[in-house]
C-alpha cells in the first residue's frame, strides 16, 4: 500500500510539473487577489487583515483542490481502479493536495505581508495555524471532490457539501488568528486539538467511504 501511495503521489507531482498552467493559474489568482486588496484597501485594520487572508486562502484552496477528482476522466479513473487500492488513491490525493496547499499558503502569506504589512504579535503561532488550516482545507475539499465527481454538476455539489464542514474549521482558524494579534497570547490548545480532531474525522471518513465511491 505504501508503494502504491508513493507511485500515485509521484504521478501527481509529475503531472503538475508537465501541466504547469494549473499551478501557475492558481499563483496568478493569488497575486491578482492580493493586488486588488492592496488597491482597494491599503490601510486595513489588523482583524480585517486576518479575515482577508483566510478568504484568499479559502478560495485558492477551492481552485487548487477541486480538480483532484473533478478533473479526472472516467477512463483514467477506471485505469487507476485496476492498478491501486482505493485507500491508496484517496491518501495519495490528500497528501499531494496538502503539500500543494502548504506551498501556496506560505507563498501567499509571504506576498501578503509584503503588500499589506504584518500586524501580528506572534508570527510563529500564526504560521502554525496557516499550515494546519491548509491541511484541513485540503482534506475537506479532496473528500468532497471525490463525492461530487460522481454527480453531473460536481463543482456546485462540492461547494454545497463542503460548506457545513469548512465553517467550523474557518471559525477556529479565525479565532486563533485574531488572538495572534494580541500581545497577551495563550497557547491555543483547544483550537489545535479541535482542528486535529476534524482532520482525523475527515481522514477516517475518507478511508471508510471512498472504497464505496471507487466501486461505483
Amino acid at each position: 500500500m505504501l508503494e502504491e501511495i508513493r507511485a500515485l503521489l509521484w504521478k501527481e507531482i509529475k503531472l503538475e510539473w508537465r501541466q504547469k498552467y494549473a499551478f501557475n493559474g492558481i499563483v496568478l489568482y493569488l497575486l491578482t487577489t492580493l493586488f486588488v486588496v492592496y488597491m482597494a484597501a491599503f490601510d486595513v485594520s489588523p482583524k480585517m487583515w486576518v479575515a482577508l487572508l483566510w478568504i484568499i486562502l479559502l478560495f485558492a484552496s477551492v481552485n487548487a483542490v477541486a480538480k483532484s477528482f473533478l478533473g479526472e476522466s472516467r477512463w483514467r479513473m477506471l485505469y487507476y481502479y485496476m492498478l491501486a487500492r482505493p485507500e491508496s488513491m484517496i491518501l495519495a490525493k490528500m497528501i499531494y493536495n496538502s503539500l500543494l496547499m502548504l506551498l501556496l499558503s506560505l507563498s501567499g502569506l509571504f506576498f501578503y505581508t509584503i503588500i499589506l504589512g504584518n500586524p501580528l504579535q506572534h508570527t510563529g503561532w500564526f504560521l502554525v495555524m496557516v499550515m494546519m488550516g491548509s491541511i484541513s482545507f485540503s482534506l475537506c475539499f479532496t473528500m468532497m471532490s471525490a463525492i461530487a465527481s460522481k454527480a453531473s454538476n460536481g463543482a456546485t455539489l462540492m461547494t454545497i457539501l463542503s460548506f457545513p464542514v469548512i465553517i467550523p474549521v474557518l471559525l477556529t482558524l479565525l479565532k486563533t488568528s485574531i488572538a495572534c494579534l494580541e500581545v497577551s497570547f495563550e497557547f491555543p490548545g483547544k483550537e489545535l486539538l479541535m482542528l486535529s480532531g476534524l482532520d482525523l474525522i475527515l481522514l477516517i471518513l475518507a478511508l471508510i467511504l471512498f472504497p464505496y465511491l471507487w466501486r461505483d
